[in-house]
């Protein structure tokens, strides 16, 4: 996607890590776009169906891929979701994983009032950085960055460190 003046970044992880709160911020700061997969799921009606075990809607993906696909190809975006292996690989040029400790992230979860079922596939799901090892394998590991965020410490210092890598992306790619 050569011609682009802005990245496109990925942010994903666990639920309850931070993904929405820190695209947000990010876009505010810098002029990007944020594309919360979620909304863009609900807006265009981008399910297959409902899972009842787990209490939720099922992601028609290549929908969703469609959809986005012109904003990614202009570039400028933050993308916030916590799967990574149904995007095109070629879309980013940077993705960062949020990892949270499980007590903090327990508890997170419960405010949002998952259910038992839910809550235990999700702890377990980063104690066993299912959602690294997926962006490991879907993009060249050398643009996939593993960033803590179990405090608004962490939140703060992950929000500079991509801003600067954005000011250097800028200036390595548009003289």
């Amino acid at each position: 996607m050569a011609g682009r003046t802005s990245p496109n970044i990925l942010i994903t992880g666990t639920p309850g890590t931070g993904k929405t709160d820190l695209s947000a911020k990010l876009a505010l700061a810098t002029g990007l776009r944020h594309i919360n997969v979620g909304l863009v799921a609900e807006e265009f009606s981008c399910y297959e169906g409902e899972d009842e075990e787990f209490e939720c809607k099922v992601l028609d993906e290549d929908k969703v891929v469609t959809c986005m696909t012109a904003d990614m190809e202009r570039g400028g975006n933050v993308v916030d979701y916590h799967g990574s292996d149904f995007f095109e690989e070629e879309w980013f040029d940077i993705v960062f994983c949020l990892r949270t400790d499980t007590a903090v992230l327990a508890a997170r979860l419960e405010e949002r009032k998952y259910g038992e079922l839910k809550l235990k596939n999700n702890l377990e799901s980063e104690i066993f950085a299912v959602l690294l090892e997926e962006a490991r394998d879907s993009y060249d590991p050398e643009i996939v960055h593993e960033l803590q965020s179990d405090s608004i410490a962490d939140q703060e210092a992950n929000l500079e460190r991509i801003q600067s890598w954005i000011k250097n992306w800028r200036a390595d790619n548009n003289g």
